[in-house]
């Protein structure tokens, strides 16, 4: 039985990789999830804002609109809140290299074009063996249409990939206005795959204080159907890789996400919750799985439940939504 996976051109072991996280910020950990059967790990992210603000590249915070308000700027964490400095970053970079036979993958996250896209170079000169691009942004003036906000992400993707000769994957959100269409924009802009999705991080109110409050709550299984949805969506059309993060706890959501069209399953939550040995119970369950199925390979079931055969996917969903609806009864 093979479970070998091809993913943004490098040969993986398995599907099952370790998304970005604090995990690769030790290279003893990072050699506890190698051991466990990672096939390749995603350093945390590093972001536009603290390469900027190391670089003195202040080019964000001059053009950005809401730092016409002094406070905009202690929005961000001060400097010595970020666990890794953009020179600790690619020094970890080479630890993890030295240390670990599985693929090294950096994350860069940002939106605009800028300094920072060229510390995409530095990482692949430190040795890391891939890259995830990681466009978060939440779009919150009014003023700004999409259209600009996408182009400004794409330019933003044509720079990195431009710069570098690794593979870069795009780590996408749900919240565009037409996620295939920009997703394929990404590819045809020279992406080698696509992760699916950002998570956005929701604060919640402080009702005594009158603030807002920043928390960190890791995904549940409920997450992964937004996932599997435009997985299975988006599997027919993109000629590169599909990256599946966000609500993956069990051996079935791995196999459904690679039903979907998955070529790698990222793992984050679920590690931090039961440690990297979860790993190897993750995939002796797919191996059973694929035995009782009788798959002697990932690639032979790899998108079969994706919306390739539907000839009106849009119809179909919108069926299911009624059909859905119209079963309630009280």
């Amino acid at each position: 039985m093979k479970l070998a996976t091809n993913y943004l051109g490098l040969t993986l072991s398995n599907p099952l990789v370790v998304g970005a996280s604090p995990f690769c910020d030790s290279t003893h950990m990072a050699r506890q999830l190698q051991d466990a059967g990672a096939a390749a790990i995603v350093m945390r992210s590093l972001f536009e804002e603290q390469i900027d603000a190391e670089q003195r590249a202040l080019r964000y915070h001059v053009e950005t609109p809401a730092e016409s308000y002094a406070e905009a700027t202690s929005y961000f964490p001060n400097y010595p809140e970020y666990q890794l400095a953009p020179d600790q970053y690619l020094r970890q970079i080479e630890h993890l290299k030295g240390a670990l036979n599985i693929p090294v993958i950096a994350s860069l996250n940002g939106i605009r074009p800028g300094g920072w896209t060229d510390h995409a170079r530095r990482c692949e000169a430190a040795g890391a063996d891939a890259i995830e691009l990681n466009l978060y942004h939440l779009a919150t003036d009014p003023t700004v249409d999409g259209d600009q906000i996408e182009a400004d992400m794409l330019e933003t993707v044509r720079i990195v990939i431009g710069s570098v000769r690794l593979p870069v994957a795009v780590k996408l959100s749900p919240f565009h206005t037409a996620p295939a269409q920009f997703a394929l924009a990404v590819e045809r802009a020279g992406a080698a795959g696509v992760v699916l999705f950002n998570r956005f991080y929701q604060p919640d109110f402080d009702i005594e204080e009158l603030e807002a409050q920043s928390q960190l709550k890791l995904s549940e299984p409920g997450e992964l159907l937004l996932r599997l949805r435009w997985l299975a969506i988006l599997s027919p059309h993109l000629r590169g890789s599909l990256g599946a993060t966000g609500g993956v706890h069990a051996v079935g959501d791995v196999v459904k996400a690679i039903l979907a069209g998955a070529h790698a399953v990222q793992l984050v939550s679920v590690l931090l919750k039961h440690g990297p040995r979860f790993l190897a119970s993750l995939l002796a369950g797919l191996q059973q799985w694929m035995t009782e199925h009788g798959y002697e390979n990932v690639d032979e079931f790899r998108g079969a439940m994706n919306l390739g055969r539907c000839p009106d996917p849009a119809a179909f969903e919108r069926a299911n939504y009624q059909r859905i609806l119209q079963s309630w009864r009280v």
